[in-house]
């Protein structure tokens, strides 16, 4: 089992946004010295949500420049908001920067408010994703002699003559990791034999206390859907080593009742920025083209914890994942920044690293050197 670190801090005012960047790559940098395998990026846009994640491709090209034996991974990239040639563009980028250490994950989005801003409506936006998709693999395979590729796709525009640049470093392209909820998705991830990510949760409830039983549905159904394809053995451990489970937020402390009491400091900070964000997506379901169909539950209640936390002691946290490990799972995907990044919240952070690095990945991981 490896574990990677989610860059998923906040700010709430602008003049916070420079400290928070200088933050989270001294806190990326600590991650890649005490072993962790990646180090993934949110992709999300206005009202001070996550600066670094308006464009983490930038950011995630920064990092690579000083950590250049890390993987690096997007969780997820709203594929509406991104037309198919800067997409594409962009990820050859860092698959060659990275020599392709490279986890793309794609999503079709999640909120109103960033798909207006992009000019796609929130109800088109998984039509939209799924053509951006197929446009996208057809600009990787375009060589400079075939004919033209038309983009037509709502907002997105255009007609591609030549090729993009640069090539692809990973053959095809960089390996994309599908949420693996929809049939589609799932189908996506196990026919290329890529990674998946694993939910633990299925809509329209977007929470619950039962987690595993979800994961153990998605996973299995992926399994199932990988080993039929047909692919070679090593492709299969491939995409199994990086299939992930994310939690939004990690919180490890010397004991239960202390992780218990600051994950609790940490939540009630978390949902503040919360509801801020929701005045201005009210804003945008202001129609029915971009109303959302599902609510995630406060940060605060059982369902979320239950959901999207991991915390407790160390001993607490093995005693968690081992059923994970023992299903499949390749890589848990922790979120150590969630939250609006204060000096505190950075600390609570650190000492999470350093808990999970000295005690929890010796008994659970791998070793992050692995392809």
């Amino acid at each position: 089992m490896r574990f990677s670190v989610f860059l998923n801090a906040r700010t709430m005012r602008p003049e916070e946004d420079r400290q928070l960047m200088r933050d989270l790559e001294r806190h990326a940098v600590k991650a890649a010295d005490q072993g962790f395998s990646a180090i993934f990026m949110p992709d999300h846009h206005f009202n001070g949500y996550m600066p670094v994640a308006s464009d983490s491709f930038v950011f995630a090209a920064y990092l690579a420049a000083k950590l250049p034996h890390m993987h690096f991974g997007f969780s997820v990239v709203s594929v509406p908001l991104h037309h198919p040639v800067r997409f594409v563009e962009r990820i050859n980028i860092l698959d060659q920067l990275t020599d392709g250490k490279l986890l793309v994950g794609i999503g079709s989005g999640t909120t109103p408010e960033e798909m207006i801003g992009f000019g796609v409506n929130y109800k088109d936006a998984g039509a939209v994703a799924e053509k951006n998709l197929e446009l996208a693999e057809a600009l990787w395979s375009k060589a400079m002699e075939d004919p033209a590729i038309v983009i037509d796709n709502g907002p997105h525009q255009g007609r591609v003559l030549q090729r993009i640049a640069p090539a692809n470093y990973t053959p095809r392209h960089a390996r994309l990791m599908p949420v693996a909820m929809k049939e589609a998705s799932m189908r996506r991830a196990a026919d290329n034999a890529w990674p998946a990510f694993i939910p633990a949760f299925t809509p329209p409830k977007i929470g619950g206390t039962e987690p595993f039983v979800h994961v153990k549905k998605y996973f299995d159904a992926y399994h199932d859907a990988l080993t039929a394809a047909g692919h070679s053995d090593e492709a299969v451990t491939a995409a199994l080593d990086w299939t992930t489970h994310t939690y939004q937020c990690v919180h490890v402390a010397e004991s239960d009742d202390q992780a218990r009491e600051e994950l609790e400091v940490i939540l009630r900070a978390y949902q503040d920025a919360i509801e801020r964000e929701a005045e201005f997506n009210a804003r945008a379901e202001s129609d029915d083209a971009n109303k959302k169909t599902d609510r995630t539950p406060n940060a605060l209640t059982d369902d979320w914890i239950g959901t999207w936390c991991l915390y407790g002691s160390p001993e607490t946290v093995i005693e968690h994942l081992e059923p994970y490990r023992d299903l499949g799972i390749g890589n848990i995907l922790c979120g150590t920044t969630t939250g609006p990044l204060t000096e505190e919240r950075l600390r609570l952070a650190d000492q999470t690293l350093d808990l999970l690095s000295q005690k929890v990945m010796p008994a659970l991981a791998k070793s992050p050197v692995a392809a």
